[in-house]
């Protein structure tokens, strides 16, 4: 049978013209086909990322206190570069709960006292997060971010580093420091003639002294201890409560992240120092020391368990402690200075000014911290004296109520958290337990923008614990509150006695400034001279 085999395309054959015509697109398709490989399609594309942007955010609002919008993904982020405190006291007023979203992370604010500890005491709902990149600079698998039976468990284990006999230890070493940084504060006022000088960064500069000494003795130099007070800045400078989502290199993150790993690496060489001293039965001066000892004794009971020496039960460690690496060890101290270093500059530092301020209340102090002295204003500290400066004692919980160093805490959300019966906080959210609100609560702590320490005596302030949120609560609590109190009571008690200090008041010595936490505007300006 013949077979037809031309190949040739029918569109060549006029005749079915009419068959394979094709229609030129027009409208909607055509203007896509035209403008494919342009900007109509990013345009596109841009407009509906942004759609869903603003969708998420209203969703995820519903219907509590916040912006009806959002700046397109980033949000109020450069407000957050330099955060202003009557912005933070607005976003407070406007709600018991309120809202905010940047970039990825959405964000809702606890403001009221009920609220705060409802976030505080719910650890089946939320975790710690400090702020977005404090796990970059902290390390993902530090302790304060374990969650449940890890933390409770890891906790154990350094409380018998806060103990009361624990702490009169630590005391020489502190007050060592404050003598050597008296003198530095005399040099400092010498230097500059007498003319006041902003001292808040030398308070950072003090505290980080004390915190090292306390938490490594004498395992850092001197040289160390001041290129870490030098560049804490940047560490602080890096924990803005929301960040780009990348550390960026030469950005505030990139510096910071350095200048932690530099800490990081100081604090591993003290541990591996202690480790040594400690297993040759060398005396407990620091922190460190306290916990790396209880390490030593845990493991030479279970050698001895295990080699079938019999024990007495009562040679058995209150707490057995697995042993820790050197880095893990310096993550741990690194927390501590985390979380004592911002919170103690600030409460110094208002401290200071709120005395000289106040001739009456110094007065008061300076007397009390003669009479436990027996006279001597040389005599050293000890937990006795501290414990019966019940004054001092009152002026240092109201420079903390007053100025409450740590406005917010962090947290994120761990699965959907219905913190009312109206609103669930979604999953992955960060969720904000304020402060501030509850220690200026005027039917908690009458007349609260008032300095007041007899609030404390004589008022009822001692009692309105559910309000006393200065450290938190819950099970993430602040770990070492008593020694921070016991370290402020000492510093103020001693300088009353040796060092006569006067304030330069500005126009906005009163005025709050935001770095991570708060100081006074003008950073506290002095003048410092010997006391007679």
């Amino acid at each position: 049978m013949a077979v037809n085999a031309s190949v040739a395309s029918p569109s060549a054959d006029a005749s079915m013209g009419s068959v394979v015509a094709v229609k030129a697109p027009t409208g909607f398709t055509s203007l896509l086909m035209e403008g494919a490989s342009g900007w109509t399609i990013t345009l596109t594309v841009f407009l509906m990322l942004v759609a869903y942007d603003q969708f998420m955010y209203v969703w995820r609002k519903g219907r509590i206190a916040g912006p009806l919008f959002k700046l397109p993904f980033m949000g109020p982020f450069l407000e957050s570069i330099n955060p202003q405190f009557t912005a933070y006291q607005a976003k407070w007023a406007s709600g018991a709960l309120s809202c905010v979203s940047v970039f990825h992370k959405f964000v809702v604010i606890a403001s009221t006292r009920d609220m705060a500890r409802k976030v505080f005491n719910s650890p089946a709902y939320v975790k710690p997060c400090v702020v977005d990149v404090a796990h970059k600079l902290l390390r993902p698998t530090n302790w304060v971010f374990l969650d449940g039976k890890a933390h409770v468990d890891y906790r154990k284990g350094l409380n018998g580093l806060f103990t009361r006999k624990a702490l009169q230890l630590y005391l020489p070493g502190q007050e060592a420091v404050f003598d050597e940084y008296f003198e530095k504060f005399l040099r400092v006022s010498r230097e500059h003639h007498g003319q006041p000088v902003p001292f808040m960064p030398e308070f950072r500069e003090f505290n980080c002294a004390v915190s090292c000494r306390t938490f490594v003795g004498h395992y850092i130099s001197d040289q160390a201890v001041k290129k870490i007070a030098d560049d804490y800045y940047k560490i602080t400078a890096a924990l803005e409560l929301v960040n780009f989502p990348v550390i960026l290199p030469y950005t505030r993150t990139w510096y910071g992240k350095k200048a932690a790993d530099m800490v990081f690496d100081e604090f591993s060489k003290c541990a591996a120092k202690s480790k040594v001293r400690m297993a040759a039965g060398g005396d407990v001066t620091c922190i460190m020391d306290g916990w790396v000892k209880s390490m030593v004794e845990s493991k030479r009971w279970r050698d001895k368990v295990a080699a079938g020496v019999d024990v007495d039960p009562a040679e058995k460690p209150a707490m057995l402690l697995r042993e820790f690496s050197d880095f893990e060890i310096s993550q741990t101290v690194f927390t501590f200075l985390f979380a004592s270093q911002d919170a103690s500059s600030s409460a110094t530092t208002w401290l200071f000014q709120i005395l000289a301020d106040r001739p009456d209340v110094l007065e008061r102090v300076q007397a009390e911290n003669l009479e436990v002295r027996a006279g001597d204003r040389d005599r050293r500290l000890d937990m006795d004296m501290l414990e019966r400066m019940t004054y001092t004692r009152a002026v240092v919980k109201e420079v903390l109520r007053y100025r409450p160093p740590v406005l917010m805490v962090p947290y994120e959300v761990k699965k959907a958290f219905p913190i009312t019966p109206e609103y669930t906080v979604p999953k992955g959210a960060m969720v904000i337990p304020t402060t501030w609100p509850a220690l200026h609560d005027p039917d908690v702590y009458p007349d609260p923008d008032t300095f007041n320490p007899d609030r404390w005596i004589t008022g009822d302030a001692e009692k309105m614990s559910k309000n006393w949120l200065v450290f938190g609560t819950g099970p993430h609590y602040c770990l070492g509150q008593t020694y921070a109190q016991l370290n402020l009571m000492g510093l103020i008690g001693k300088a009353s006695l040796h060092l006569d200090w006067k304030h330069h008041v500005t126009p906005i010595s009163e005025d709050v400034k935001v770095f991570a936490t708060i100081f006074p505007q003008d950073d506290c300006p002095l003048v410092f001279t010997p006391r007679p």
